[in-house]
């Protein structure tokens, strides 16, 4: 059981950690192990989520951690938003944390002032999904170190749970890692870190429910795990005008480098609290040119292509 796996990470990290590194058993039960236990335990969950587990690279982290992640946000512990488990090896305990990704603000802002914007998403991020925010503790978690990783991981942390391993209630421990990717999913849907007036920029909207459909789908077109798929798929031509990059300007790049932007037709009416987006592959998906694509999200209906291809033929075939 996934809890099981945790309390004897906890317990025993300290004393493992003082080994090699390279070649580790406790090392590779928690990079495979725990991580196989994680996927198997949200399997029956609405959430298409990748799992890692991590003790370091190369040498023992300060804090090991088993994370969740949505690849509409990022992949990996450097960067954007997710769920993690944090173990403090000192005193034991097991953090469940809405958190952020502290690589890449520290390369863009540096340590101190990445500190200071980490907390300052921390806040948004609360405040956006308050409802749920409310069902977990907002206290500051304490990890142990003082190393640059482990203090972003400190000011990255929105809210969640502490749990005593030697003490752990197991009931308690499920019900929130249920709730916590349940707003980690309600995040996402209301736009995730992204201030409400760049939504409302970038969508062309003053509405702020359509901004964040917006971000949504823009979202969704852009996840890598979604974007080369639908190109092998459905072709890597405009399904509206017919233009094909290899034909008009030669283009003999990789597939998912082309010149072509991946559309999401499928509307997104309304999100819930904790709704989870969901899309079929190819089906949800239009292949368009830039231009075409720019063109469909200012009609009154972007997911009908035939509208577009009418308005296409009607202004270079006005005889038509």
């Amino acid at each position: 059981m996934l809890h099981d796996a945790l309390q004897r990470l906890a317990s025993e990290y300290a004393f493992q950690r003082a080994k090699p590194f390279a070649k580790s058993v406790f090392g590779n039960f928690v990079r495979h192990d725990i991580a196989m236990e994680a996927k198997r335990q949200i399997s029956f969950l609405p959430y298409d989520l990748k799992v890692k587990s991590s003790v370091g690279a190369g040498n023992w982290a300060s804090v090991p951690w088993l994370g969740f992640f949505d690849p509409l946000i990022t992949e990996s512990a450097t960067m954007g938003f997710y769920v993690v488990y944090l173990i403090n090896p000192q005193t034991r305990r097991i953090y469940l944390s809405m958190n952020q990704g502290t690589t890449a603000v520290y390369r863009e802002l540096g340590e101190s002032r990445g500190l200071k914007s980490l907390e300052r998403t921390a806040v948004l991020m609360t405040e956006r999904i308050v409802n749920f925010a409310k069902q977990f503790d907002r206290d500051p978690i304490d990890l142990g170190s003082q190393d640059s990783l482990p203090k972003g991981y400190m000011a990255g942390h929105a809210f969640g749970r502490e749990y005593e391993s030697e003490n752990l209630n197991q009931e308690l421990f499920y019900n929130d890692l249920e709730k916590m990717l349940a707003a980690y999913s309600s995040l996402i849907d209301k736009g995730g870190t992204t201030p409400a007036e760049v939504m409302l920029e970038e969508s062309g909207t003053h509405e702020i429910e359509e901004s964040r459909k917006y971000i949504l789908s823009r979202r969704i077109e852009r996840a890598p795990n979604v974007r080369l798929p639908v190109l092998k798929k459905r072709g890597a031509t405009c399904e509206a005008c017919g233009l094909d990059p290899i034909k008009t300007y030669g283009y003999k790049g990789v597939l998912k480098n082309t010149p072509l932007d991946v559309h999401h037709a499928k509307p997104i009416f309304h999100l819930a609290e904790g709704e989870s987006k969901r899309y079929k592959i190819p089906d949800d998906f239009i292949v368009l040119c830039p231009t075409c694509h720019r063109v469909i999200h200012k009609q009154n209906d972007p997911s009908d292509l035939a509208e577009l291809k009418r308005s296409i033929s009607n202004r270079f075939m006005p005889g038509r």
